[in-house]
């Protein structure tokens, strides 16, 4: 019974496929009719179900629908049927699972540490964009300030590399470290007026809006990069 239908945990709330249970439950209509005749029961978007953009197999993709637990029972119950019943009693004794001690000291333990990283990232992320505000300006800088910021893709170029290789030999030069995506510079090199970080907009697989952050280089930092890798014996392909 433990691998009934398959359920997925993300964040606090349980979630399945509803073309997995659509199978399970063996409906004879298919399952677009059979989906949006369910959610004539009153469930909504975003707040019981989020559609899913299936893989394509060379035609157009389908989509799926993750479902919320209590949307899945009632579903479930909907059905009248032995399929129906036995698929609602599965989704009982996981509920109960889910709420059993253990698993909620576990799942609070695993939140814990996911805010515990996420306000450690942060709190980089703010020292590196204070170091990038703190240089005093000066002729150069007061010119550069926020004109003409390049990506790590843009310098590599000049270079002959790719923006991951770029990062790297920067990253083995003891320039910069990688956390959760984003490069962040060393603290000895936060305040020379090197980067300058910018918030990016995204949609994640699940349709949430959310945000991340990006380093860009000023031309400050070209000219760091520059310096550094010809002491190393690296030249942008212009100068070989």
């Amino acid at each position: 019974m433990n691998d009934l239908i398959k359920v997925t945990t993300t964040g606090e709330d349980i979630t399945l496929s509803a073309r997995e249970l659509h199978e399970f439950l063996e409906i004879n209509s298919n399952f677009t009719t059979w989906f949006k005749r369910m959610c004539e029961y009153g469930f909504t978007e975003q707040t019981d179900f989020i559609p899913i953009l299936e893989e394509s197999n060379g035609g157009r993709p389908g989509t799926d629908f993750e479902i919320k637990l209590d949307m899945a029972k009632e579903i479930a119950m909907i059905q009248r049927s032995e399929k129906g019943k036995q698929a609602r009693q599965y989704f009982i004794q996981v509920e109960k699972d889910w709420n059993s001690p253990d698993k909620i000291m576990e799942r609070a333990l695993i939140i814990a540490r996911a805010r515990v990283e996420k306000l450690t990232l942060e709190t980089k992320q703010q020292k590196q964009i204070i170091g990038e505000l703190k240089p005093k300006a000066d002729y150069t800088d007061t010119i550069l300030k926020n004109k003409g910021l390049v990506t790590i893709t843009q310098i590599a170029k000049d270079y002959g590399m790719s923006a991951q290789e770029m990062n790297t030999k920067l990253h083995d030069l003891g320039v910069q470290y990688k956390q959760s995506g984003q490069w962040l510079l060393y603290s000895k090199h936060h305040s020379k007026g090197y980067t300058h970080s910018e918030t990016v907009p995204i949609t994640r697989k699940n349709g949430q809006a959310d945000i991340t952050m990006t380093t860009k280089w000023t031309q400050k930092g070209r000219l760091f990069i520059y310096d550094l890798l010809k002491q190393h014996g690296v030249l942008p392909l212009i100068e070989i």
